[in-house]
């Protein structure tokens, strides 16, 4: 698969977040950060380019299908590291001391600290990808998700993320909660 095949991944129909904008919102994220050496930052590149590509709102396995791909495309010594990054955005969980893991899950996550309006059409985009699941059940499992955000002591594991996205994000969730009930 090349870039234009990931590319065109991430146009399939009923990608409605997960899709090509998300990619180059987050790549425009990486292409901000300072301080990466030019192998972490192509390792990130990778890991975002491809942490998506399967995307099937009904099945528990995109990520790891993800990265299986991944490994399977990208060159031979990036391979296991951006295996590694991918399957870390199943839970967004990132060990102390994992510098690349927590950059790129504070990329992934860097939507919940958007201005209120950006956010609620990620909400709403959210909600079209899972429209094969009922008012009530969605409700309960987007709370659900919310709530484990919102939960933890720091949604973004890198501290500059953190510093600059934490507060909104915290805003962003307790508002959407409240609209779920």
């Amino acid at each position: 698969m090349n870039r234009e095949d990931l590319a065109a991944a991430y146009t399939a129909p009923g990608r409605h977040y997960h899709n090509l904008a998300h990619i180059e919102d987050c790549l425009a994220a990486l292409a901000r950060l300072g301080g990466l050496s030019a192998a972490e930052r192509e390792t990130l590149s990778e890991a975002i380019w491809w942490h998506d590509v399967v995307y099937d709102p009904t099945r528990p396995d995109n990520e790891e299908r993800s990265a299986e791909l991944a490994e399977q495309h990208v060159r031979a010594e990036l391979r296991r590291e951006v295996g590694r990054l991918i399957r870390l955005t199943k839970t967004h969980d990132v060990v102390a001391g994992d510098r690349l893991g927590a950059i790129l899950i504070s990329i992934d996550l860097s939507i919940l600290g958007a201005e209120p309006a950006r956010y609620d059409a990620y909400a709403a985009a959210i909600r079209r990808e899972f429209s094969h699941v009922s008012e009530s059940d969605y409700r309960a499992g987007r709370a659900r998700v919310l709530r484990h955000f919102a939960d933890r002591p720091v949604i973004f594991p890198d501290p500059d993320f953190a510093a600059t996205y934490d507060r909104q994000a915290r805003d962003n969730l307790a508002r959407e909660l409240a609209s779920l009930g």
